[in-house]
């Protein structure tokens, strides 16, 4: 009978009791095809080199070292207490597979006297490692046309004891607010701030433009068409004036004012075209509009989401909605998107097409969401940038490590979760013999992930440091 017990060949016995091995295991083999990954690259060699000031004597840990083992920390996912790191500095299979050395683990107080040596100043050299980081993506996918998306995310920290910059958000929670700049599955440029900086705050928009297309144009190619997607919190002449110098794409929600709609609801249906996804439709009409002070007319394209349609929720798709660009209008950006074969983007329903879009901008949000905490753990504000920077970091590592190495195993436009549980989450065995270190898995992961291939491509990417 099943489960009885009962000796014989082929019979497997039950388990009778528990013992300790002195085999060296890890529940998260994956994360040393994450680790060859990131030292492949030379991203720890970078953030030795901009951020070997705050190490302040040589007793310190290695800079690089801390970032690999926070970068784990993060990718790993199984908790973002701090205190877990000394849970992991008790865990000799968890160091052997992240390829560190067991005394040099960090602890949750090392963590802290870590980013408490970071002062606000130093927030620039890790937006200066993401514009990198970002180049070199360029540099590997070569795309025809970088399509940005601008916006906010809110950081909820409303039951969180209390922070430096937690203030009350646009959502009604209390909160951070850092503005975001998005390329396909990654954040490549950010602001951290407080929770009450909405939108176009300041000149700070104009500036990171600036700063992104001057990046673009040296470090990848100065003729590619660059075209940016924002909500209407971005809704401003000087954003579109910088927009248009800077020879740069752009299409922004606007907000809905009265006189729009009435003259929409004047015009006859003969002048409205009519604009479909696959999943919904949309009635369009092209305009031009000069809101308030603004010293000229813009494109505008004002949509309605047909009646027999269900209401969409998103603010990019509303019910009525109105869409200001300077694409169409004849410019040097008409004729990069021509090279580009992209000369539909320059008609009303391409602009509609392209602007609904930002759905996928949005969910670089939600990935980041899932892959870090949205509570930080530091009461200065100056050490919860440096921590989220570091975040920031972790999140593009991982997106790019999913893409370059783990996209046969999980499609790049997988959520973290789903590449932890099916490849991090890995038991392995890590085997010294010969001279030699052994990361060892069963037939069944081998097979099924292609370790082999896996750890061949982790080990053979270009760096990046060079771009």
């Amino acid at each position: 009978m099943s489960g009885s017990g009962v000796k014989g060949k082929g019979v497997r016995r039950k388990i009778d009791a528990v013992a300790v091995t002195r085999d060296t295991l890890t529940s998260r083999g994956g994360l040393s095809i994450f680790v060859r990954y990131i030292e492949s690259i030379g991203v720890l060699s970078v953030l030795r080199e901009f951020f070997g000031r705050i190490r302040r004597s040589s007793k310190g840990g290695d800079i690089g070292e801390i970032f690999k083992q926070l970068f784990c920390f993060f990718a790993d996912g199984t908790s973002f207490h701090l205190t877990r790191f000394d849970v992991l500095k008790k865990d000799g299979g968890y160091a052997a597979g992240i390829e560190s050395d067991g005394a040099r683990l960090l602890s949750s107080h090392s963590v802290k006297r870590f980013f408490r040596a970071f002062s606000w100043g130093l927030s620039g050299f890790f937006r200066t490692v993401l514009l990198r980081l970002f180049i070199w993506r360029l540099r590997t996918t070569k795309p025809e046309v970088v399509v940005l998306g601008i916006d906010t995310m809110v950081m909820d920290n409303d039951e969180a004891k209390k922070r430096e910059g937690v203030q009350w958000t646009y959502k009604r929670i209390r909160g951070f607010q850092p503005l975001h700049v998005t390329w396909e599955r990654f954040v490549i440029d950010a602001l951290f701030r407080g929770g009450s900086k909405q939108g176009n705050h300041g000149s700070t928009v104009i500036k990171e433009v600036r700063r992104i297309v001057k990046g673009i144009r040296s470090g990848y190619r100065s003729d590619v068409a660059i075209v940016i997607r924002a909500d209407s919190g971005f809704m401003d002449q000087d954003f579109f004036d910088e927009c248009d110098k800077l020879e740069v794409g752009y299409t922004c929600s606007g907000k809905l004012y009265s006189d729009i709609r009435e003259y929409a609801a004047g015009v006859e249906n003969s002048f409205w075209g009519r604009y479909e996804n696959g999943h919904c439709t949309w009635d369009f009409l092209e305009m031009g509009d000069r809101r308030g002070e603004w010293d000229r007319f813009r494109r505008a394209i004002f949509t309605r989401l047909d009646e027999k349609e269900k209401q969409l929720t998103m603010d990019f798709a509303r019910m009525e909605s109105i869409i200001y660009t300077n694409l169409g209008m004849g410019g040097k950006m008409d004729e990069a998107l021509g090279k580009a074969k992209l000369s539909g983007w320059l008609t009303a329903a391409g602009v509609v097409e392209l602007h609904h879009g930002r759905g996928r901008d949005e969910l670089v949000h939600r990935s980041l969401k899932q892959f870090c905490p949205e509570t930080l753990p530091f009461e200065r504000f100056a050490y919860n940038t440096a921590f989220y920077y570091t975040m920031l970091l972790a999140h593009f590592l991982f997106e790019s490590f999913k893409e370059d190495v783990c996209r046969e195993v999980v499609p790049v436009e997988a959520y973290p979760n789903t590449l932890r549980r099916r490849m991090i989450d890995t038991a392995a065995k890590i085997v010294r013999t010969g001279g030699r270190t052994i990361l060892k898995v069963t037939h069944a992961v081998w097979d099924d992930l292609n370790v082999r291939s896996m750890w061949l491509k982790a080990g053979s990417m270009p760096e990046f440091s060079s771009a």
